[in-house]
């Protein structure tokens, strides 16, 4: 028996940040250029449909529990470490546009690293993962940011700094990593997010910003690629487009 197909999740609106102060931005909408462009062409002749994102972080923080909680609505309490790499595929519906996440799930462990860092490149996000029931796992989060921006452009990946096992950390103990965690996220210009693979507690609401995020960054990217001729032109053509298929067809009717 074939197991059920997954729906895209669908997106309509910008999901809210975690924290005001350790955002990426504090806006609570898309851009009004990807709205018109979404809007405009829908589904159609669209290049931005997929972006990769790469998830970094010390062995057993939960970079597996995190894709899983997320992608299966499963959480496995039997840790096994990840070999190399792994990866999950995501599908979305931003704003009326198919989009998906590749996720990749790379390997914590020395060992593994050099295998692990050849899949860095062409990263369009990076999620650093921390344990905040560990002090040390945040404090290895910048070397870990470091090796993973070293295959990719600084200024075109966006980055998230992400905090698990927040069911684990006494009140005390997470205010402590979060202050801590808040100043490293500013440092990196990353937004961070703490969140429970184990309860599910922020996953859906993380991921689904990533997505959202992420889509916007890519069309942004291509509006600007293609120079001047960008929304206003792309608009027009579809517009036009759609005059031209009208008054072919009163041609062929009238004849």
């Amino acid at each position: 028996m074939l197991p059920p197909v997954k729906k895209n999740r669908v997106i309509t609106r910008l999901p809210k940040c975690f924290s005001a102060g350790a955002a990426l931005h504090t806006k609570d909408d898309f851009n009004h250029q990807i709205k018109a462009v979404c809007h405009a062409q829908k589904a159609a002749a669209v290049s931005f449909n997929i972006a990769k994102v790469i998830v970094v972080g010390d062995v057993a923080v939960g970079k597996t529990c995190l894709i899983s909680r997320f992608c299966k609505d499963a959480f496995y309490r039997n840790y096994k470490a990840t070999i190399g790499v792994d990866f999950e595929v995501e599908r979305f519906e931003v704003l009326g546009v198919p989009f998906s996440l590749q996720l990749w799930d790379t390997a914590g462990q020395e060992r593994f690293k050099c295998i692990a860092s050849t899949y860095y490149r062409g990263a369009q996000a990076i999620i650093v993962v921390f344990d905040l029931s560990t002090a040390g796992s945040l404090a290895s989060a910048r070397q870990w940011l470091e090796d993973a921006m070293k295959e990719n452009d600084p200024s075109s990946v966006l980055l998230f700094l992400v905090g698990t096992k927040k069911d684990l950390s006494s009140r005390e103990q997470l205010d402590q990593m979060e202050q801590e965690a808040v100043r490293l996220s500013e440092e990196i210009k990353a937004e961070y997010w703490a969140v429970s693979a184990k309860s599910g507690d922020g996953i859906d609401d993380f991921f689904l910003r990533v997505a959202s995020l992420t889509f916007e960054a890519n069309v942004l990217a291509e509006l600007e690629k293609n120079g001047s001729r960008g929304i206003r032109d792309i608009i027009k053509l579809t517009e036009s487009t759609e005059e031209k298929h009208k008054e072919r067809k009163k041609k062929n009717n009238c004849c």
